[in-house]
């Protein structure tokens, strides 16, 4: 929804138009305080619908939205993409040092319950949605008029029971507007019922939009922009149907659940395109065009189907209405007045393809993928790479600029803002000693501060990209960034890896073919077209890592590819239906790719050196310099830094230039980061438990659901800790 919809939201919110009253224990007749004739008008009706908009939608300011349990990145306390090679840190669902319980000191993420709110809680917000379809239902508008308004309150609550199926594979399925009794409650559907729930919802929804906007939209664009369409309906059901297909649902590995998402996505892409949805035309010169959509807020952003949409009101001067994203405040330095960024793991460096479209000779994790030619230069990692890479990472010598004043003078000026993120140390024991930072780096005056070689930029409004997105006050807290949950692109691989699913290799191809040649690939891409099912499924993951990189997806394919053991992990009291037989017992082993348990993240640092020091194993030595960060010893030795490389405009003459400065200054070392050793210094390695693929019932799920089974796998406190007996995989 545009600026004007997210307020009227939050208006209808302070009007009492909310999922519950407090006092809903009280109230039996009217749980939502809102009359029936509410239903009877146009208007009415529609703020209780864009009131469900304002507590379902997701929210990408956060790092895990408490209410569906997305994993959208927006803060440093991101459990979910620590779980992946996105980021170092050992999150609760990889830590070797502890096991998730559904109660005591480790207790696992609780996305069922979450919390005791009605209005906000997950199973409240289901209610508010079934309260409003009953009034919509029963009211006394026109045909269209309910169509246009259910069809979005039945994708909402698809999306609701997405969420959970996902964690759960299986809950109770609610579709009438309980009242709240004691008695006893509502017993765990099978997954296959819960997945078919959300298929007919999202069904229902992409018929009853069809009028309003399967010919190119809504019709008022600029103000409905981030209502849920026919094609947002579609896009989802294509996201669900290749999760039904997945491992995680399908360890026989049905061929019949791949063709029928095959045929479904095939059949839905014409019918996305009438609502105005494609790729965005990203033929503009180093994939400016490709960063541009992540923060446009026009309604002309042809790419994003399903999104959340933030504004730039000051919420001190209007917290009513104010509605900000906090992306950009959090992946910007220090010396921007930013949070002071985010690192990514020297995996995720290392993973990017080389410009040739092919993986890095060094980067094995699928190792059955062909290997580039073009020499990985370790020193210079960001050489020669896609050019996705460029746009998703920042690093030493490169623009970032922004519109803005920083709040210290000793800050570089925004206008031409440069990284230069390299240290140098006091000593020359790189492991034991403090490094600090350039003076004129990524953390300005802040020395002594943890090595951010590489910082995240994706989705950031870079000044020589775009400026409308946020309002500077030394600082980028108020930012209309819109989170963008489901792309077009994100259409194109489900459509790539359900048509590898189904023997459809040309036709998943085409797909990763498609996506490349939008940012400047050429001929066949850096795809080979003869590659078998596996490895075509592989390519199909791997572009998914790459295009969809900080957007929140990869834990999610990480567990439905089954990606951290292969499924070859005996889940305690689990069935042998649960092994992957489909998939000769082993995902990991079917796809060619290296098990993720076992492994460790590291960091990236550059720092300064000279080309002639050499210690006895052939690494550079640092140079040495003082403790204060204007103690710079290359600034010392009187070296000038080339200037800071525009992305727009950036050509392989800048970057050789770049590299040469690199060669006889900086030196890149990878060095063990926040995964952590033990008190003797063994490393900790990454360890996801089997039981984890589907969650407990855990915390107020719980304690507040004591007649519900437990997932087997886990335990049930409230039965004297009896072992769980509910198969998310039984039909």
């Amino acid at each position: 929804m545009n600026t004007k919809i997210v307020a009227l939201a939050l208006a209808t919110i302070g009007l009492g138009l909310t999922s519950c009253s407090d006092e809903f224990m009280q109230e039996k007749k009217d749980l939502n305080k809102v009359s029936e004739i509410i239903y009877d008008d146009y208007n009415g009706a529609r703020g209780r619908v864009d009131d469900v908009y304002s507590w379902a939608q997701p929210d990408g300011s956060k790092s895990v939205d408490a209410v569906t349990g997305a994993n959208n990145l927006g803060s440093d306390d991101d459990i979910h993409g620590k779980s992946t090679e996105e980021y170092v840190g050992l999150g609760k669902f990889v830590d070797p040092q502890i096991e998730l319980a559904p109660s005591g000191e480790n207790v696992a993420p609780d996305f069922f319950q979450n919390e005791n709110k009605v209005q906000s809680s997950p199973w409240g917000i289901i209610r508010n949605i079934n309260d409003a379809i009953r009034g919509i239902s029963n009211g006394n508008l026109s045909e269209s008029e309910k169509n246009e308004l259910l069809g979005q309150l039945y994708f909402w609550r698809a999306w609701r029971y997405y969420n959970f199926v996902k964690w759960y594979g299986g809950v109770p399925i609610i579709t009438e507007v309980l009242e709240p009794v004691e008695g006893p409650g509502t017993p765990r559907s099978s997954a296959k019922e819960c997945f078919q729930l959300i298929f007919d919802d999202l069904d229902k929804a992409a018929e009853m939009l069809k009028e309003a906007t399967t010919n190119g939209g809504w019709k008022d664009s600029a103000t409905d922009w981030g209502r849920v369409t026919t094609g947002t309906a579609m896009a989802l059901k294509g996201r669900v149907m290749n999760l039904w297909a997945s491992p995680m649902f399908n360890r026989k590995n049905d061929p019949a659940r791949w063709e029928a998402a095959y045929n479904y996505i095939k059949e839905s892409i014409p019918v996305i395109n009438s609502c105005g949805y494609g790729l965005v035309d990203a033929s503009t010169a180093n994939a400016k065009a490709w960063a541009d959509m992540f923060v446009s807020s026009s309604y002309k952003n042809p790419e994003a189907i399903m999104l959340t949409l933030y504004n730039t009101i000051d919420k001190q001067a209007d917290s009513d209405h104010s509605k900000n994203s906090k992306w950009e405040q959090s992946i910007r330095p220090k010396n921007t007045d930013g949070n002071g960024g985010k690192k990514p793991s020297q995996m995720m460096v290392d993973l990017f393809p080389m410009k040739d479209g092919k993986r890095p000779s060094t980067y094995s994790a699928y190792y059955n993928l062909p290997a580039s030619e073009i020499e990985y230069d370790e020193n210079c990692p960001w050489m020669n790479r896609d050019p996705r890479f460029y746009r998703t990472f920042a690093f030493p010598g490169v623009r970032w600029t922004y519109n803005g004043t920083p709040s210290s003078a000793i800050y570089p000026a925004a206008a031409d803002y440069t990284v230069w993120s390299y240290v140098w140390y006091h000593d020359d024991n790189k492991e034991n000693v403090a490094k600090f930072r350039s003076s004129a780096g990524s953390m300005g005056p802040d020395g002594n501060e943890s090595a951010k070689a590489f910082y995240i930029r994706k989705r950031s409004c870079d000044a020589d990209v775009s400026t409308a997105n946020y309002v500077y006050a030394a600082g980028f807290d108020m930012s209309a960034t819109p989170w963008i949950e489901i792309r077009y692109a994100e259409v194109l691989l489900n459509y790539a890896e359900a048509a590898a699913g189904a023997g459809q290799m040309s036709v998943a191809i085409d797909q990763l073919r498609a996506l490349r040649q939008r940012v400047g690939y050429t001929g066949d891409c850096g795809i080979d077209g003869s590659m078998d099912q596996n490895t075509t499924m592989a390519a199909v993951l791997y572009e998914r890592q790459i295009e969809l990189a900080y957007e929140g997806k990869r834990f999610d394919d990480m567990r439905r590819w089954m990606l951290y053991d292969g499924g070859a992990t005996q889940v305690s009291g689990a069935p042998v239906t649960w092994a992957p037989s489909g998939w000769n017992n082993n995902t990991c082993e079917w796809l060619g790719f290296n098990a993720f348990n076992g492994q460790r993240r590291e960091n990236y640092e550059f720092y300064a050196t000279t080309n002639e020091d050499l210690d006895a194993d052939g690494i550079k030595d640092p140079l040495i310099g003082g403790i204060n960060t204007e103690d710079d010893p290359i600034v010392a030795a009187g070296v000038a830094r080339p200037a800071g490389i525009n992305l727009n405009d950036a050509t392989d003459t800048d970057w050789e230039a770049l590299k040469a400065w690199y060669d006889q200054n900086l030196a890149s070392r990878k060095f063990s980061g926040d995964d952590y050793h033990d008190q003797t210094g063994v490393s900790f390695t990454i360890n996801f438990r089997p039981q984890y693929y589907f969650l407990g019932l855990a915390g107020r799920g719980i304690n507040n659901n004591t007649t519900l089974e437990q997932t087997i796998g886990w335990t049930n406190p409230k039965q004297n800790d009896a072992a769980g007996t509910f198969d998310p995989l039984a039909e």
